[in-house]
């Protein structure tokens, strides 16, 4: 394959991989090896999210995440070009360019920094187009008993875009492919005839295990978030949900609001009270779904019988997914006439209103468009892609997309959700800010904020308004600082208070008010199944009190009492066994012994 694309466009390769999953792995490992071998081929690979296997720091991350790794990514093979980044041996005639990264993964490696570029997910097919692509490789799904057409399955999203600029003679490539039975056969515009390949790579020597991350646990903070957002629903709209845990919070917030009406409701005033947004009915009519990445979440509305509202057929269009193994088996088993019912599309079309304005906005009514952030600023800038330093943690992707689109559309919002504060070198850390050195939307965008301490409904508001409406959703230890901040730029009245109300915003709160429905299962740690065993399950909070403890002496002291203190139990010492601990030989290992049984004892 890597000759016949040599013979084909010559010595001067600029190869396009899709975001994600759907990256021919063979193939450009192939076409690196033969660049890396040869230093008059000049070889750059336009792509983003390189996928790689997760990698553990110290000991214990190492022997929890190794079994792991065998087990959920054995087989997998790794891209060459990542390693070669990661360990620097990259030759100089190879160019990695990437417009989405691995969320925290690249910090520090100057090669990968030095090779983003922030795009929105809609101008990537144009920037593949403008640095001159004559290649795109892409991982497809086949049909049993029929070879005149593939499925593009799991990433339209921009090969859909690229191939109609091909059509339209915009742009000229060679466009391979390589199947994977293990990819869902996802039909309609997915589905492309066989003669718009000029090679194919398919046989059993290169299939392979789809990479397949498993789903984090979700805490009671992310499914307060969760349960705020599902408030802001209204029945008969429009659904986008962003990848990770107040994600999955969400989506357990909606079926529960679904099927258990008066718990959610209970649960929702306990967590704040009603707001004019407030949406908390049934869903009669329910949903349809608009994402750019299909995220399992929306088999488990529609499951639940909320994502039921069709356009043209379809209950949902989407670009890309990616997910456990679950996601994909349950998408491979269906009936083929209920998988058409989710639609892959091309990313223009689903992250833009622009191009047949009327009939998007009579399929787009009522749209929530829900999106993850890290920190926003007291005057509504959102940072979601990249440090202050100019470091990129992972990228604009389609967040700045929709919440354009919130703006296009008449009676859409845009949601932007994220956990109060994050712990850094084991300490809490606001994730709402005076100010922030970058920002992934501006301020004149802002829309509606939301954490696990409320909703701040910032369209049209005043700066002083802003101010006042973030604060009441930070968390209470930052309050009165960031208060003062805001006091001495000018920005609200020197004699502004926080409302009585609103100075109670502490995890120990939402941890009373949540925690009897976490006991009668309406708010699970995995709310739709996970890949970790019982054993890991109770490890992982384990594991990250311990991480969140590293850096402070008094609080590892605390765990090392605790362990000494703590009596043995089968189920500690199934934990310990699972991390090779059971019966410890060494000083450093009796060490992380105790300290592990006092965080399992404290968890």
């Amino acid at each position: 394959m890597a000759d016949a694309i040599l013979a084909e466009v010559g010595r001067t390769i600029v190869l396009a991989l899709p975001l994600g999953l759907g990256k021919a792995n063979h193939i450009a490992n192939a076409l690196y090896a033969r660049a890396k071998a040869d230093p008059g081929i000049s070889l750059t690979i336009i792509t983003a999210l390189s996928l790689e296997k997760p990698f553990g720091g110290n000991l214990l991350a190492r022997r929890f995440m190794d079994p792991i790794i065998e087990r959920l990514f054995g087989g997998y093979p790794d891209l060459a070009y990542v390693k070669g980044l990661r360990d620097g041996s990259i030759p100089d005639n190879i160019q990695v360019i990437e417009f989405f990264l691995m969320a925290g993964q690249w910090l520090g490696i100057d090669r990968m920094q030095q090779n983003y570029i922030p795009a929105n997910y809609t101008h990537a097919a144009r920037y593949a187009i403008e640095r001159g692509i004559n290649v795109v490789a892409q991982l497809v799904a086949t049909d049993p008993g029929q070879t005149s057409r593939y499925s593009l399955s799991c990433n339209t999203d921009v090969t859909l875009d690229l191939l109609a600029e091909r059509d339209a003679g915009r742009v000229d490539f060679t466009m391979v492919g390589q199947t994977n039975s293990a990819l869902p056969y996802m039909q309609g515009e997915a589905e492309i005839m066989a003669d718009r390949f000029a090679h194919m790579l398919d046989g059993p020597d290169t299939d392979f295990p789809l990479f397949a991350p498993p789903n984090r646990p979700v805490g009671l903070a992310e499914h307060a978030a969760g349960i705020n957002a599902a408030r802001l629903v209204p029945d008969g709209g429009t659904l986008q949900i962003g990848i990770g845990s107040i994600g999955d919070g969400l989506t357990n917030s909606l079926v529960l609001r679904h099927r258990d009406n008066g718990a959610f409701v209970d649960l929702a005033s306990k967590l704040g009270p009603a707001t004019p947004l407030d949406r908390t009915e049934r869903f009669e009519t329910g949903l349809y779904g608009l994402s750019e990445m299909f995220v399992p979440g929306f088999l488990e509305l529609a499951r639940a019988g909320i994502l039921k509202r069709e356009v043209d057929g379809a209950l949902l269009d989407a670009a890309f997914f990616l997910g456990p193994r679950s996601f994909y088996e349950e998408l491979r088993d269906m009936p083929p006439d209920r998988r058409a019912k989710f639609r892959m599309r091309g990313v223009s079309y689903v992250n833009e209103f622009y191009g047949d304005e009327a009939a998007k906005l009579r399929a787009r009514a009522g749209a929530r468009f829900v999106n993850n952030a890290m920190m926003v600023t007291l005057l509504g800038s959102v940072v979601s892609d990249g440090l202050d330093t100019g470091q990129v943690v992972s990228g604009v992707g389609g967040q700045y997309n929709f919440v354009a689109q919130a703006f296009a559309l008449p009676d859409a919002r845009s949601i932007i959700t994220l956990p109060a504060t994050r712990r850094t070198k084991g300490k809490p850390v606001s994730n709402i800010l005076w100010s922030y050195a970058n920002s992934t939307v501006p301020r004149h965008l802002r829309d509606i904020v939301v954490t696990e301490y409320g909703v701040a409904d910032l369209r049209g508001t005043t700066d002083a308004e802003a101010i006042a409406r973030l604060l009441a959703i930070t968390d209470s230890r930052f309050q009165e600082d960031l208060l003062e901040k805001a006091k001495s730029a000018g920005k609200i009245g020197r004699d502004y208070e926080l409302p009585a109300e609103r100075r109670g915003n502490t995890p120990e709160r939402i941890d009373a008010a949540l925690a009897p429905a976490r006991a009668a299962g309406l708010l699970p740690a995995f709310p739709f199944g996970t890949d970790f065993d019982e054993t890991e399950q109770r490890l992982l909070p384990a594991l990250d009190r311990l991480r969140n403890a590293q850096n402070s002496y008094v609080d590892l002291a605390r765990l090392l009492l605790a362990g000494l203190a703590a009596s043995d139990s089968p189920e500690r010492a199934a934990c310990l066994e699972r991390m090779g601990l059971g019966a410890p030989t060494t000083w450093t290992e009796r060490l992380y012994a105790r300290l592990l049984t006092g965080a399992l004892a404290c968890s």
